[in-house]
């Protein structure tokens, strides 16, 4: 696989961690949620659900034990995920970007094509990024839509300096959101798009070339 294709999505990222499910507690001002983008709830039953549907399919494989134990904070990393998405969605809807079914479509069929068919894809992104089968939409057009936002932009993220200024225009759209999170899973930082104080050495932030059209993505 050639080494620009190979697996990424830069600024995507993927705070994976294992540890159990964490119980609905809420902070004070926004009970039952995870955190609150641009006053919508996340709450945390949804984000158990998407930590649920990862341990799942985890369990289903032949390397169970070490996928799970690779996916430290598992919680968190999905958190991040479903925050990230909000920020993302903001950033391109500023920016009039608009990914059509189509495109998205497209996209899945020349990564899993690259990927050597849709079981590999799907494989490759549960062990490599902890990305359930039911998710693998979602990841897909993150990819599509932030490549799509570099391009409206003007920015080119296979540049360090195209890379910053996609970070910029998330970071204003972070800001924008005034993201609140619940402590338990940390506080968000607008100008990492991420969330603070998370550990992560086996995951790449931002790859060296950028996502290109066809590479595969992080989650």
């Amino acid at each position: 696989m050639h080494r620009r294709r190979r697996t990424a999505l830069a600024l995507s990222v993927a705070l994976l961690g294992a540890g159990p499910l964490l119980a609905a507690c809420g902070s004070e001002a926004h009970p039952g949620a995870a955190a609150v983008v641009g006053g919508d709830r996340i709450p945390v039953s949804a984000l158990q659900a998407q930590v649920k549907d990862v341990r799942t399919a985890q369990q289903a494989s032949p390397q169970a034990a070490q996928l799970i134990k690779n996916t430290g904070q598992l919680s968190r990393a999905k958190l991040h995920g479903l925050i990230f998405d909000r920020v993302l969605d903001r950033a391109a809807a500023d920016a009039g970007v608009n990914v059509t079914r189509k495109q998205l479509q497209d996209a899945r069929a020349a990564m899993a094509q690259q990927a050597g068919g849709e079981k590999a894809f799907a494989d490759m992104l549960l062990q490599q990024r902890g990305v359930a089968p039911d998710q693998i939409d979602d990841a897909v057009r993150e990819q599509v839509q932030l490549t799509a936002l570099a391009a409206a932009t003007g920015a080119d993220l296979s540049t360090p300096q195209g890379q910053a200024s996609v970070t910029k225009t998330l970071t204003e759209a972070s800001k924008k959101l005034r993201i609140d999170v619940n402590p338990r899973y940390g506080t968000w930082d607008d100008k990492a798009i991420q969330l603070a104080d998370t550990k992560t050495p086996w995951i790449a932030q931002v790859t060296k070339n950028g996502p290109q059209e066809g590479d595969a993505v992080t989650g």
